[in-house]
């Protein structure tokens, strides 16, 4: 990528005077010759500013030309950018899917303690299937593809199969860095993929080792990161931790690790009770701990101190009931596993269908029916009790749970209240 500046303050204000002109000219130019409908032009517009207005607490980081304001938002103002903003487009149906989370293997050669297919057993999907379903997702309208293993690069030609696939679609590969070469990446970059997540879990490298189960884990992470600064691609890192990490200093040393290795964004991700946690109890943050966090967050992305330190993306922030809540299920991104199951999200333990089984435009609708509106209850923590038990008794060895025993969760489960944003852009 090219040269990172971080945006805050008054220069993100300036810059985000120009996306909005930029974007005004640029959907004014394709209403005049017929690509967006004329009727609906300055509704779509207005819901379009109301989205760009909830990006005002993020850390805005351009590199080069392009702008990223939200992990899940492709950058400004790439084609894909432009794909994505049509999700607000006026519509009697409700609005399109942006983002998918596809994993191409479950081959690794980690045994992390908290992965979410910690019990996803089965035979790989044949790729060619993949490519298939992630064609048509592009399409359709999906500009944020996501692409994970196991370990991706394990298999790498069936990963650049994938992403030969995607032809407009901001591309970002989850990977520990095993199996990385600088020839990999290189190929991956002409593929049109955008930048490398990375898992960093703790400050401290023999506790990374530790908690992935592999001596060569932090290795393989630092290595991976240098050969990604070569190839140009950008680096980031998604986080995990526990309660007592925002308290005892570990946070901020994760923080400072990543400017130095010169991450630019930092997936914050609440500990999740699902995978190898399925049912533990590590989801108890208080509302004055989530409000803790926040601070902490808000500081790093909007503090002049902290200018040049990696721009936080916390779900627990855009999952609020007055920012977007939880969309899963195809409200705003869903995931499908290495076997096939087209699951709400990677941390719901259920699956509403397999691509190998039935036609994926069926499994697709299915989910759909269930999320026709956007919640604001955070359904992996809610619905981590109910899946447990459901494993405990039916002896089952294999997540997720089939597409029948995933009725039982889904006609108990309370998916709260319509989100800010999904409840007030329609009626723009």
């Amino acid at each position: 990528m090219g040269n990172i500046k971080y945006l805050i303050g008054r220069e993100k204000m300036i810059y985000d005077n120009y996306i909005k002109i930029y974007v005004f000219f640029h959907f004014l130019l394709e209403m005049l010759t017929g690509k967006i409908p004329a009727r609906n032009f300055i509704r779509f517009l207005k819901r379009l500013l109301f989205f760009l207005s909830k990006m005002k607490m993020n850390k805005y980081v351009k590199s080069g030309k392009y702008i990223k304001m939200n992990l899940y938002v492709p950058a400004f103002p790439s084609k894909a950018f432009f794909k994505a903003s049509k999700k607000v487009l006026v519509s009697e149906e409700s609005m399109p899917c942006i983002s998918v989370l596809l994993s191409v293997t479950s081959a690794c050669r980690y045994n992390c303690e908290h992965c979410y297919q910690k019990m996803d057993k089965g035979k790989d999907v044949d790729i060619n299937l993949l490519c298939d379903i992630a064609a048509r997702l592009d399409k359709r309208g999906v500009s944020f593809f996501n692409i994970e293993g196991g370990e991706p690069f394990l298999v790498f030609d069936k990963l650049l199969k994938l992403c030969d696939a995607i032809k407009v679609g901001e591309i970002w590969i989850n990977s520990t860095g095993d199996g990385m070469s600088r020839e990999k990446l290189l190929q991956l970059k002409n593929a049109g993929v955008y930048g490398i997540m990375f898992s960093l879990h703790s400050p401290y490298p023999e506790r990374i080792n530790q908690f992935m189960k592999n001596e060569k884990a932090w290795d393989n992470l630092s290595n991976g990161i240098i050969l990604c600064h070569e190839a140009g691609l950008e680096v980031t890192a998604n986080t995990c931790i526990l309660k007592e990490d925002f308290y005892n200093g570990n946070f901020q040393k994760i923080i400072e690790l990543a400017q130095k290795l010169g991450i630019t964004l930092i997936q914050l991700i609440k500990p999740k009770p699902s995978g190898g946690w399925l049912g533990a109890d590590i989801g108890n943050f208080s509302r004055e701990d989530l409000i803790h966090i926040e601070e902490k967050v808000h500081q790093y992305n909007n503090r002049k101190e902290f200018r040049n330190y990696p721009f936080i993306y916390a779900q627990i922030e855009d999952e609020r009931s007055d920012m977007f809540g939880c969309t899963a299920g195809g409200t705003d991104r869903f995931y499908i596993n290495a076997k096939g199951d087209v699951q709400p999200c990677e941390f719901l333990n259920i699956s509403f269908g397999n691509i190998k089984d039935e036609d994926f435009d069926l499994i697709y609708a299915r989910m759909r029916d269930s999320f026709r509106k956007s919640g604001d209850s955070w359904l992996c923590e809610i619905c981590s009790a109910r899946i447990a038990a459901i494993v405990k008794e039916n002896n089952i060895t294999v997540l997720p749970l089939s597409k029948e025993l995933s009725q039982q969760v889904i006609n108990g489960w309370n998916r709260g209240e319509e989100a800010d944003f999904y409840k007030r852009v329609i009626k723009l």
